[in-house]
C-alpha cells in the first residue's frame, strides 16, 4: 500500500514537472507591429502573428522590468514578446513581461 502510495505521488510530481515544462512557450507572442497607441507609463502595440492572429501587447515600463528592458516598437517591427496572455470577448490580449527580440 505504502509503494503505491509513493509510486503514485511520484507519478503526480513527473506529471506537473513535464506539464510545466511544455507550456514555457504558451505565452509568447512574435509577429508584426501594425499600430502604437501610447499611455502614460508605455503603450499598446497591435500585433499581427503568421496565423493572422491580432494581439494587443501592452508594453509597459514597470512590467517589462524597469527602463533598461524597455523598448518602442515602430510600425513595421517584427517583433517577439513573452507574459500574460488573456482573451476579452472577441480580442487577445498579453501584458508583455519580456520583449525577446525586435527586428
Amino acid at each position: 500500500m505504502k509503494n503505491l502510495i509513493k509510486t503514485s505521488f511520484l507519478f503526480i510530481v513527473m506529471t506537473f514537472a513535464i506539464s510545466c515544462a511544455c507550456m514555457k512557450d504558451n505565452n509568447t507572442v512574435s509577429g508584426k507591429v501594425e499600430s502604437i497607441e501610447n499611455g502614460k507609463d508605455g503603450y499598446t502595440a497591435k500585433i499581427n502573428t503568421a496565423k493572422n492572429e491580432l494581439y494587443f501587447a501592452t508594453i509597459s515600463i514597470v512590467n517589462v522590468g524597469g527602463p533598461e528592458n524597455f523598448k518602442r516598437f515602430k510600425e513595421g517591427d517584427e517583433v517577439s514578446v513573452k507574459g500574460e496572455i488573456w482573451k476579452s470577448e472577441n480580442e487577445n490580449h498579453i501584458k508583455v513581461a519580456r520583449i525577446i527580440s525586435v527586428k
